[in-house]
Order: structure tokens, then sequence, then C-alpha cells
């Protein structure tokens, strides 16, 4: 089992945190190694939805040390690990999210690990490899960034932040959730894809993007990065708009103004200017 390789060495008494950040490393360097030696990808749902034997391979790593370090503990993994929970706690397993960029040779994609509770989300832990970055935060942890307390997010408008955002092109022809999406863009300073959910939920947990929203979002691509945003004054929300349920963190108000656009309420450009027609956003 891939835990005798690479995760033997962890100790038993190891810490929920301490552990998340030891997992999403050890599983984003060995999908790293992996891939420079030689990969190929399967699509699962499209050409863009795809999966490499880096992904099982991760997370049957993170699986393994977690079967070893917490016994009790429940597992869900995007590659279908599942253990069922005796303590009431279950890790979320991402592996490689942002498997197309990862396979693609783009940097944005991370390893990514969650730990729920009865309460909700009680730990999140991102690691993206090509920019050395390690970001742990939760419940009872203020979110850090290689080690470093981040500050408290200031509370902004949507239309003074970035917004990243992702809308499959398969479902562009759904007026349903083609014309909220458009709704609550037309609202923000600019916007940015990047491609992976944990990712850009990091991003704007350090600040460096306003708000995130994405519909139909699985859990192991929402809860890592949404106890990241929380434990810094964030807001995280899962939503339902015109049918469909939609993931939405950041600043609050900036939160608050991307679900009133997708419900259909309230002016999308919040608290900004009406720009010109045709001036660009960046």
């Amino acid at each position: 089992m891939l835990v005798d390789d690479h995760c033997a060495d962890l100790p038993t008494d190891i810490d929920d945190a301490r552990l998340a950040l030891e997992l999403t490393r050890r599983a984003a360097e060995l999908a790293s190694r992996m891939r420079a030696e030689g990969l190929s990808g399967e699509s699962k749902t499209s050409i863009s939805d795809v999966v490499t034997a880096a992904d099982h391979a991760a997370e049957d790593l993170v699986a393994g040390a977690l079967a070893r370090l917490r016994p009790d503990d429940g597992i869900v993994g995007e590659e279908g690990a599942a253990v069922r929970s005796r303590s009431g706690r279950t890790w979320v397993i991402d592996p490689v999210d942002g498997t197309y960029n990862f396979l693609a040779g783009l940097g944005t994609w991370c390893s990514a690990l969650a730990l729920r509770d009865g309460e909700g989300v009680a730990l999140g832990a991102v690691h993206q490899p090509a920019v050395d970055e390690a970001w742990v935060g939760g419940r009872d942890l203020p979110t850090s960034l290689n080690g470093r307390p981040l500050e408290e997010l200031a509370d902004l408008p949507l239309a003074e932040v970035a917004m990243a955002t992702y809308l499959h092109p398969g479902v562009l022809h759904v007026d349903t959730l083609r014309e909220p999406w458009l709704a609550a863009i037309a609202g923000a300073a600019t916007v940015r894809m990047f491609g992976s959910g944990s990712c850009d939920l990091a991003a704007v947990a350090g600040g460096r993007v306003g708000v995130w929203a994405q519909q139909s979002v699985p859990e192991w691509d929402w809860l890592p990065g949404a106890a990241l945003v929380t434990a810094v004054g964030g807001r995280a929300e899962q939503v339902e708009a015109h049918g469909h349920t939609w993931s939405v963190a950041g600043r609050p108000t900036a939160v608050e103004q991307v679900i009133a656009a997708l419900r259909g309420q309230g002016e999308p450009r919040g608290q900004g200017e009406p720009r010109g027609q045709g001036e660009p956003r960046g």
C-alpha cells in the first residue's frame, strides 16, 4: 500500500491540521513525480473532465494514511475512496483538483483535503506545488499560508473585486444557468477562470480574488476552500437559484450581491458606478 512508502513516518499523535498539510503536500508531490515520468488521461463526464493514474495514486496515498492514523473517521474521495465513519467525522479528498490543468502542464492545480463533522466543515487544506503554497484553516484555526497567519478579509462590494468562476460550455444553452451567471459576472470589477475550485478559493482566502461562484460543485471541490475562506472572516454559502445549486464564497458583501444577482434580485453592479459600454475590465 502506498502509505507504506510515503506516509509510514507520520506519527499517530499528529494533530488534524498538521496531518492535512502533510497529506496534501505528499499527494501533490507524488502526482508531480508521476506527471514528470509521463501520464495520459481518460475522460469522465466530458473531454475537459479527466482522470489520470496520478489522481488514483494520490488518493490512495491519502486514504491509506487516514486509515492508519484516523481509523474511526470516514473517508470520501473524488476517485472512489469510501469508508463509513464511526466517529462522526469524515475526510473529503480531492487528490488532484484541476486535473485538466495538471495534465496539460499548467500550474493551477492542487491537492486538497477537508474534514467535516456534525457541525459542518471543520478544517481545510490545499497544497499548490507550482507555487509552493500550503494553505490550512478551519473552524478553530485561522487560515495560514506557508505557516503565516492571514489577515481577516476586508469587506468589499462586487464592483470592486475580481470574481473567479466557471460555467461549462456544455450547459451554456440552459437559460436558468446562463442568464443568472451572466447577471452575476456583470457586476464584478473583472472575471477570471483558472480551472481549479480549491486553488480559486485559496486565492479568495488570501485576498487575491474577491469572490468565487460555481454551480453544481461536489463537496471535494467546495469544502477545503470554503474552510479557508470562512476562517479569515469570509462568507461561504450554497444557495438555490432557478432550480440549481450555486456555491459562493468570498468577501461578505460581494457574496451577498452575487447571490442576489443569481436569484434575479437587485442591481448586479452593487455599489459601483456603471461603466461605459465596451470599457475594459482588466
